[in-house]
């Protein structure tokens, strides 16, 4: 059966989709989103599909979730990092060239299709076609990765990520040598107007969303930096288009960088999801794993160290 929710709005408002995203903690904007557009929410009677609609004090808003279809992924037996485990999460380390959850082009061979195989009870966690998924690596980038098991898990783990109390932090390497120590990059990030396979900085009004990443280098290697970054926010490509934007890419990035090589053979950008601090579901302890950077990452590391100390 579908879920029906009923809301009457108190207050003049903002954009729909905003409105609904607060009203709704347990259900992501993205998913609020598609339902929009798939002509499951109506405004006073009248069915919406424009997610960017004003709302104000009175309107009614009525919202449909149709029930789950079943999950027609492949459960594959591809091996899995497992940095912790228990019955209500499972956290890894993902490898460079493994895309998280299936996409047009990517319907096979996902993170998702490897938990299906490792966690049979996962189907229809979090929605059908990302079960488990409640924060996302980049195809290449490598690192921790959170896994929700359960409900109860996936809901506790989504509310962390919204109030910022988890801590993620990633190491890159990034071009240029930054002139001070640390610092914070606000920019929002939306999609890109002319490649919307890209992001980008987009002002709020124009539909970027708030994005803050926290940096601090680690080791100066000549021209090159490695850098801890410490998420605030998550928007896709965050670090990526936030290093680019301040003139320091993330090398090895072929969307944001210039391309130039540094001699070693890399998978893609140089960024690894380094450490996840994460309270447990249930026990409310605090879990803390670090994820070791694969080999590619730190045989870059021992290049530029090589070089500096020459050029030194």
């Amino acid at each position: 059966m579908q879920t029906e929710i009923n809301l009457e709005v108190l207050e003049n408002s903002e954009r729909l989709d905003r409105y609904l995203a607060q009203e709704l903690s347990d259900i992501s904007r993205s998913r609020i989103q598609q339902l929009i557009e798939q002509g499951n929410v109506q405004v006073n009677g009248q069915v919406c599909t424009s997610k960017k609609v004003n709302i104000k004090a009175g309107d009614r808003i009525t919202l449909q979730i149709p029930e789950a279809q079943p999950l027609e992924l492949q459960a594959e037996d591809i091996p899995l990092d497992i940095l912790y485990e228990d019955d209500q999460l499972l956290i890894l380390n993902k490898p460079a060239g493994l895309v998280v959850h299936p996409a047009p082009g990517h319907y096979d061979g996902t993170l998702v299709n490897a938990l299906l195989a490792h966690c049979p009870n996962l189907p229809g966690i979090g929605g059908v076609q990302r079960p488990g998924i409640v924060h996302r690596l980049d195809k290449d980038t490598t690192g921790a990765i959170a896994i929700a098991k359960t409900d109860i898990a996936y809901q506790h783990l989504q509310a962390q990520l919204q109030a910022k109390t988890a801590r993620r932090e990633y190491l890159g390497v990034v071009y240029g040598a930054p002139k001070t120590e640390s610092g914070t990059i606000d920019f929002p990030i939306g999609r890109h107007p002319q490649d919307r396979k890209k992001m980008a900085v987009i002002p709020i009004e124009q539909g970027g969303r708030t994005a803050v990443t926290h940096w601090q280098v680690l080791e100066r290697l000549g021209n090159y930096t490695l850098i801890k970054f410490q998420l605030e926010t998550g928007r896709t490509h965050q670090i990526r288009v936030h290093s680019a934007k301040i003139g320091h890419p993330i090398v090895g990035d072929p969307v944001y960088s210039s391309g130039r090589s540094v001699g070693v053979n890399l998978p893609g950008q140089a960024l690894h999801a380094w450490r996840l601090k994460l309270q447990h579901p249930i026990s409310e302890d605090w879990i803390e794993v670090t994820a070791p950077p694969p080999p590619t990452f730190t045989t870059l590391l021992e290049v530029l160290r090589r070089r500096a100390t020459v050029s030194s």
